[in-house]
């Protein structure tokens, strides 16, 4: 089925409508303006998996619609959403949210990707809304196992909501089963569900309990052990300090010093002693003896 011709004139002027606006309303030079009216430009066509284009008033709001992926139980759904930008994208990562009932994610919630607001330390500035896209589409056939903003229907439920989605309605863009074009079973279709396929293994879907995770049993009490441990070996610093002084001083009674080491200065002491008054006899006896010369010499 060719594409609705009123579908595609809406679009012609949307597209005049916000190229205006966005022009007026934002600073150009700003990296992530400049970003994302690159990326609007690029994904400007429709294509046969996926359309995203921001709102004619909020270039860091897009709003995007992609088909279920084939082979799956969402195979011919299309499913709509929003996209918001933080300020500093494309450093930051943008929000995920879907509109359209799936039994995969919830609605109205941010999802939680990898790729997505809630983890930006995993986020690469090189990935673009496109590839946002394609995880979308990876994703959904994927199980959610209780991850933030997830879902696990049944897959009767799944095909049901699916079916349904063809008849439903953004309440900003309108009817969404005409935006994407028909599916063929060209290259193109098949390649681009296969880099889904891809980017899915490449990109975790974390889970809220990897947010929540807490020690498991085993593991506190190993680290209860431990602690107990390290109390036991540790004492307060200041009878460490005792204990140290104390066998210090345990150490030093127990060397055994020698009785002449400690006799020796007193030796040193007396030898002096000895060796001044010898002098001074000496030189009293030879004054004594010079005296009796000079008399001899002069009194005779």
């Amino acid at each position: 089925m060719a594409k609705d011709t009123s579908w595609e004139v809406l679009l012609q002027k949307k597209k005049k409508s916000f190229s205006y606006t966005m022009q007026g309303q934002y600073n150009m030079r700003s990296p992530a303006v400049k970003r994302l009216m690159k990326e609007a430009q690029e994904l400007r066509q429709p294509t046969e998996e996926f359309f995203a284009q921001p709102l004619e008033d909020n270039l860091f709001e897009w709003h995007f619609t992609v088909r279920g992926p084939p082979d799956s139980e969402f195979d011919g759904g299309i499913y709509h959403g929003r996209i918001i930008l933080p300020p500093d994208y494309p450093m930051k990562p943008p929000s995920i949210i879907l509109l359209t009932p799936n039994g995969r994610f919830e609605l109205n919630k941010k999802i939680c990707l990898s790729i997505s607001g809630h983890h930006p330390e995993s986020w690469q500035p090189s990935w673009s809304i496109r590839t946002a896209l394609l995880a979308i589409i990876g994703f959904m056939p994927t199980h959610g196992n209780g991850a933030i903003g997830s879902l696990d229907y049944t897959p009767e439920e799944r095909k049901s909501l699916a079916n349904k989605s063809q008849s439903w309605k953004c309440p900003v863009c309108g009817p969404m089963n005409n935006i994407l074009l028909d599916r063929s079973e060209g290259p193109q279709s098949a390649a681009t569900n296969q880099e889904a396929k891809e980017l899915a293994l490449q990109i975790s879907f974390k889970g809220e309990a990897e947010k929540t995770e807490e020690p498991s049993p085993s593991s506190s009490s190993t680290m209860d052990t431990g602690n107990s441990s390290i109390n036991q070996n540790s004492e307060p610093e200041s009878n460490l300090h005792r204990r140290i002084v104390d066998t210090g001083l345990d150490e030093a009674s127990q060397i055994q010093v020698s009785p002449n080491l400690l006799t020796q200065p007193n030796t040193v002491q007396s030898q002096s002693i000895s060796n001044k008054m010898f002098t001074v006899l000496i030189y009293v006896v030879m004054v004594m003896i010079l005296a009796l010369l000079m008399r001899r010499l002069f009194f005779i």
